[in-house]
């Protein structure tokens, strides 16, 4: 399977990971929000939240063609 072979599934699994991202966004909002909010919760939503971005990055990367200089 050749780089171009790869860049639908690979653009979809980014779509995926970015909708994750931006409702991983708002659940952290809405618990931040009550009354008393569950501190824990949300310091483990914003680890998630930055493992995501790192993986939208890499895959992103994997999407650009290696170039020969």
């Amino acid at each position: 399977m050749t780089n171009q072979d790869q860049q639908p599934d690979l653009a979809a699994k980014v779509a995926r990971l970015q909708i994750e991202h931006r409702d991983l966004d708002a659940a952290i909002v809405a618990l931040a929000a009550t009354a008393t909010p569950d501190l824990l919760q949300i310091a483990r939503l914003k680890k998630r939240k930055l493992r995501l971005k790192d993986e939208i990055k890499t895959v992103q990367d994997m999407m650009i063609p290696d170039i020969i200089a």
